[in-house]
């Protein structure tokens, strides 16, 4: 890389242990692509807020603003963020500039008593932080007949989720694979769901990489770190929630997925959160090679779920 080339670049990021070390995975990789590069970091309101479920206090937003008005102050270069942590419409004046390769994008089952849902014993307590898997959970447990297991909310970052299991506060949390092989906590990990058991989250897994517009030296920069095939799916998932209105404070899952014969498959699902309509449950396969059919997908698997009786906001 010539020396006109090479950037100096500051990633501002949130101060827990998973944004930290995805934040420090971005700075090696930019690193060996001849780039000096600092890391802000930075607490933000999702992290400060534990004591109510963040469909309550603004949503997963919370964890990016303060990260945006770095940003948009020039004291930081880029963010990067979890992709399912990001609004599905960022503010003016922003854009995602770069989606990398997906990690495991499914849901992981951690638990010291219960192999499994059909292992918990009675009147069990399972945590979770998410609408969406809320109303997996208690889809799956009504099927087997076990109204008697509760679902708790938990929040906190992955170290804090973890300590609440371990202190015996939940039989049983559910989380992220991704996280968790991340942090090398694989080992805590007692069953990983299939998607079809448990419908991620749009975008999960998945890392983003949010600048100011504008900002083309940074954008040519993360060009080496872009995956378009995960940011074909990434963009399908989010064009679904984007079109219901999408937050944490809605119980939908979207994942798409490569089929073998080339075609981009998006399974959504909505769950009513007071339980008075049944799932819905929707998939639809397109050819998909440019982010504007991946977007065109998710609208259609949008107006399907709707026409399922899904509700949005």
């Amino acid at each position: 890389m010539s020396p006109s080339a090479a950037l100096h670049l500051t990633i501002a990021t949130r101060e827990s242990r998973l944004a930290l070390w995805q934040a420090e995975h971005v700075k090696a990789l930019l690193e060996g692509l001849g780039h000096s590069v600092t890391l802000l970091g930075m607490t933000t309101q999702g992290d400060q807020i534990l004591d109510r479920s963040l469909s309550k206090v603004g949503g997963k937003g919370l964890f990016v603003k303060e990260l945006e008005l770095a940003l948009e102050e020039g004291r930081a270069d880029l963010a990067v963020h979890s992709l399912k942590d990001v609004p599905m419409d960022l503010p003016p004046g922003f854009d995602l500039a770069c989606v990398m390769e997906r990690e495991d994008p499914r849901d992981a089952w951690v638990s010291p008593h219960a192999a499994g849902l059909d292992d918990l014993p009675p009147q069990a307590v399972v945590g979770t932080s998410s609408l969406r898997r809320l109303v997996l959970l208690r889809d799956a447990l009504n099927a087997m007949g076990r109204q008697d297991v509760r679902i708790e909310p938990l929040r906190g970052n992955l170290d804090t989720r973890l300590r609440k299991l371990d202190e015996g506060q939940y039989h049983a949390i559910v989380l992220a694979a991704a996280g968790l092989k991340r942090l090398g906590l694989s080992s805590r990990i007692r069953h990983i769901f299939s998607a079809e058991a448990s419908l991620p989250a749009a975008g999960q897994g998945a890392l983003g990489i949010e600048i100011r517009t504008g900002r083309g030296d940074v954008a040519q920069a993360l060009a080496p770190l872009v995956h378009m095939p995960s940011w074909l799916r990434v963009a399908a998932e989010r064009t679904v929630s984007r079109a219901m209105g999408g937050s944490c404070s809605m119980p939908l899952a979207a994942y798409a997925n490569w089929q073998a014969d080339g075609a981009l498959r998006l399974d959504a699902a909505w769950g009513d959160p007071d339980a008075a309509s049944a799932m819905v449950r929707v998939h639809q396969s397109a050819p998909v090679q440019t982010l504007a059919q991946a977007e065109a997908l998710g609208l259609t698997v949008a107006s399907a779920l709707r026409a399922g009786g899904a509700r949005g906001v």
